[in-house]
């Protein structure tokens, strides 16, 4: 097609998240840079008829892409894209087209950071505790936390790792209670997934806990405290969406971020002081999953 490629987004909340948002406004201004685009963003509709709405009004401007960043949407997007054929839909983090031809569906293998991060928090910890705040069990934050779980375990099978959900990926207040609570039990390393960890993280700061990080690079939230971000690099799999809308195909495929296609990366804080011990076992962990050896058991 001739022009910019156009593309809107809708997503639950707000674009400078530093989480589940942020991940896929970044991920579009990347693709930006490698070809014209025209982007509009909708954000914070947490409220799924307030989506659904932006999504329908989205394809009936004409865009080429219509992004619906949230498993809540999935039942609306099913339903409005059977309206507009000739419209390209993307949502995710599922992996289910609804086998209609102009649904792409994506997802982050986020266990395999999960995973990774959980194996330097179990050799991090001194108290032999740590706290997961989780949203709700589905998607990519479930897989994150089975994953996280997982590493620890396989680190060290000593360690505690105390998870909760809040039944809320926005509940800010709930996300602090919960960190409070883990803190309260002798956590001295956390972790959490979703736009509402930014209260888990202020709990963290003043407790003076490690934070490990998903979905975006959370440092700049807590320098002094955060390890390590499990980074959403969502222009991996846009670019290969945006290639199949150019050769004239409107959806029908899914696809999955990875450690090994570059679509998810672990970013270390370089101000926190991590010995080079535990570094090296993120890192051997990441080697370990990409060829194979390791299983993260989600």
């Amino acid at each position: 097609p001739s022009g910019p490629l156009r593309v809107a987004i809708v997503a639950p909340s707000a674009s400078n998240d530093l989480a589940f948002t942020q991940s896929i406004v970044d991920g579009v201004a990347a693709l930006g840079e490698t070809r014209e685009l025209e982007v509009e963003v909708t954000d914070g509709t947490f409220i799924v008829e307030d989506a659904a709405v932006a999504i329908r009004e989205y394809a009936e401007s004409g865009f080429d892409l219509v992004i619906a960043h949230g498993s809540q949407y999935g039942g609306s997007l099913q339903e409005i894209a059977q309206d507009f054929p000739d419209t390209s839909f993307a949502w995710g983090t599922s992996n289910d087209t609804f086998g209609l031809a102009n649904v792409f569906a994506y997802t982050a293998a986020s266990d395999q950071g999960g995973y990774v991060l959980g194996s330097m928090a179990a050799a991090l910890t001194e108290t032999g505790v740590i706290g997961v705040v989780g949203p709700i069990e589905v998607g990519d934050a479930k897989l994150f936390v089975d994953g996280f779980v997982s590493g620890a375990g396989a680190q060290d099978s000593s360690v505690d790792v105390n998870v909760v959900y809040t039944e809320s990926f926005s509940d800010v207040a709930k996300a602090a209670e919960t960190a409070e609570a883990h803190v309260s039990q002798g956590a001295d390393v956390m972790t959490g997934t979703a736009q509402m960890v930014v209260g888990a993280v202020g709990v963290a700061q003043r407790e003076g806990a490690a934070w490990f990080a998903t979905q975006a690079d959370q440092t700049e939230l807590a320098p002094e405290i955060v390890v390590a971000s499990q980074v959403y690099e969502w222009e991996v799999i846009l670019s290969e969406i945006a290639a199949a809308i150019d050769r004239g195909v409107k959806g029908g495929e899914s696809f999955t971020l990875t450690l090994a296609n570059g679509g998810l990366n672990i970013a270390f804080n370089d101000a926190y002081g991590l010995s080079a011990d535990i570094r090296a076992i993120g890192e051997d962990t990441v080697a370990g999953i990409i060829d194979g050896s390791i299983n993260t058991g989600s």
